[in-house]
């Protein structure tokens, strides 16, 4: 629960209303039975004056527990929702500053688990806690204290009826405790499941596996299903034993009363109000149940939140270090590179260094590690020995904002955003205006298409980009990624989807546009970086090979069978 002390201080004044009128609303519903205790008392003496008199107080209880009920709901809600979004907020900022290491370590499905579900059973927590846990103690209290105040011989039922219930409470949750934990993790099963299918409905459809992808489903579902039926089942259990204990108490008080009746006529009209003062206990340990229920849930959710929040990012940037105006040169000296929780060596002593302004390929087998490179550049991950510089200054001394305005890193899967063109485009650049966006798709040849559009640079960019092809995300990606001028500009296999025209279009227009910019361009194709000043030659994660395409091709071996297989390939086709 410390996680939500900081937001209750916040919200102090809400607070206080819903406490009054709990307080109001619990003591409303205490003094109606003991009203209804004199109007039997004064009906058993004929006086009905009294009767009307405390019928009218009767009234006048009954409507100030409503209002009272009422504003309770209405601010109890309002606290909750507020503090919900208040964790939903820190927590979503903390995600921002992970590394890609620590979202991985999480994997996306789970956060967004933890960003939904987990924070509305956090709301709904800290909703029946207001509501419900605040009244339980003083309707408790207030009705235990009534009850034996009412019929002080009837006290042993008393005892045995919150005996029987607190056991039977206890032995319940014991049961659903563990289950509310596992459905956390089912329901990010399920939801992987459901996105990754949704995502990759082509494949599935392409390969006909529409059968195996229900089947997967189905199981998951089928499990989380089973966990919320067992939960059900507990549920279903307690509710009738809780209304059998609560009869069988209301019985004995009754039989009870009826064989003293002799005795102690008054006990007549007591009765009513000690079996109204055993339902409300009864009713307080069932909300007390109830409350524990959804705590059990809401606690685990408090701690899947408090593990964000507590997590401290593996990658930091130093956060008194100024703004540098970087210039465009790259230095890795020495570097070497493993995947967090992962053995294996992906990068082996690299060194090289790139002048500013000079266009740099990178080329090498699937798995040798260019992307990797890559990343190190643009400080999404650091190395795990050696440095890596930017204008001479090695990255884990500069300034975030410095490092995003020098490097501007474009991915081979174009990521758009839902929105317009303009939004994405405006990711790369703030305040970029429409003359920045006219020369950027230029540069990256989408203007062509672009400007077929009525409305532009604000025609709307669908979920997940579906209403653009694959060559046209990748050159809007181009587009954001040169839009601001970087110093260095790293294209990661980013013109895989365009035609050989498009792509040459491109890198023409980079020579020409972008002369100062220092390019690393990773590629698949040795064709795409046949022009580049210098190719950087990777194999299993080591440099076997760095020079001029000419240089490399009387030296590289590595290089010379790539180009030759390519060339092959060339020629069959």
């Amino acid at each position: 629960m410390d996680l939500l002390k900081p937001y209750l201080g916040k919200y102090k004044g809400d607070l206080a209303i819903t406490v009054i009128s709990v307080i109001v609303m619990a003591g409303a519903a205490l003094w109606q039975p003991r009203l209804l205790q004199e109007v039997m008392t004064a009906i058993t003496q004929d006086k009905m004056s009294r009767v009307n008199a405390i019928g009218i107080q009767l009234i006048v209880v009954a409507v100030i527990g409503l209002i009272a009920g009422t504003v309770n709901a209405i601010f109890a809600a309002k606290v909750a929702q507020n503090i919900a979004a208040d964790v939903r907020e820190k927590t979503y900022r903390k995600i921002q500053t992970f590394s890609f290491a620590d979202i991985e370590r999480f994997s996306v499905g789970n956060l967004v688990v933890r960003l939904t579900n987990d924070i509305q059973q956090i709301q709904t927590l800290v909703m029946t806690s207001l509501q419900a846990l605040l009244r339980m103690p003083i309707l408790f209290i207030g009705a235990l204290y009534l009850a034996i105040k009412t019929l002080p011989d009837l006290w042993w039922i008393i005892v045995i009826m919150v005996i029987t219930v607190i056991l039977i409470t206890a032995f319940v949750f014991a049961k659903m405790g563990p289950l509310f934990g596992k459905i956390q993790g089912l329901i990010e099963k399920t939801n992987n499941l459901a996105k990754e299918n949704l995502q990759g409905v082509r494949v599935v459809k392409s390969f006909n596996q529409e059968k195996n992808v229900q089947e997967n489903f189905d199981a998951a579902s089928g499990e989380l299903n089973d966990v919320n039926v067992k939960i059900g089942y507990l549920f279903s259990v307690m509710s009738p034993l809780f209304t059998m204990v609560s009869q069988l108490a209301i019985a004995g008080s009754i039989w009870f009363v009826g064989n003293q009746v002799g005795k102690h006529p008054l006990w007549i009209a007591s009765v009513s109000s000690f079996t109204n003062y055993l339902m409300q206990i009864m009713m307080a340990v069932i909300i007390g149940g109830m409350v524990m229920s959804f705590a059990a849930r809401g606690l685990v959710s408090i701690k899947r939140i408090k593990e964000v929040i507590d997590t401290e990012p593996t990658m930091t940037f130093e956060q008194d270090v100024p703004e540098q105006d970087l210039v465009g040169s790259v230095e890795f000296d020495d570097v070497s590179f493993s995947y967090p929780n992962d053995d294996m060596v992906v990068l082996k002593d690299i060194s090289f260094k790139a002048q500013a302004g000079e266009m740099i390929g990178i080329v090498g087998a699937t798995g040798s590690g260019k992307t990797t490179l890559a990343q190190l550049m643009a400080r999404l991950f650091d190395p795990s020995k050696g440095t890596v510089k930017i204008g001479g200054v090695d990255l884990k001394q500069v300034n975030e904002k410095s490092l995003r305005q020098t490097v501007s890193y474009v991915l081979q899967r174009a990521t758009l955003f839902s929105g317009k063109i303009a939004d994405n485009l405006r990711q790369g650049k703030n305040d970029a205006t429409e003359h920045d966006m006219k020369r950027a798709t230029e540069i990256a040849q989408a203007a062509e298409f672009i400007e077929r559009y009525e409305d532009v640079y604000d025609h709307p960019v669908e979920e997940r980009s579906s209403n653009f092809s694959g060559g046209q995300k990748q050159r809007l990606s181009i587009a954001r990624g040169v839009i601001a001028d970087p110093k260095i500009l790293i294209l990661d296999d980013s013109t895989s989807a365009l035609d050989a025209k498009s792509e040459k279009l491109v890198k023409e227009a980079l020579d020409r546009d972008l002369k100062d910019t220092t390019t690393f361009i990773i590629a698949e194709k040795i064709s795409s970086v046949i022009n580049a000043d210098r190719i950087l030659v990777l194999d299993e994660g080591k440099l076997v090979g760095m020079g001029s395409h000419q240089e490399l091709i009387k030296n590289s071996a590595v290089y010379q069978e790539i180009y030759a297989t390519q060339k092959a390939q060339e020629v069959n086709n």
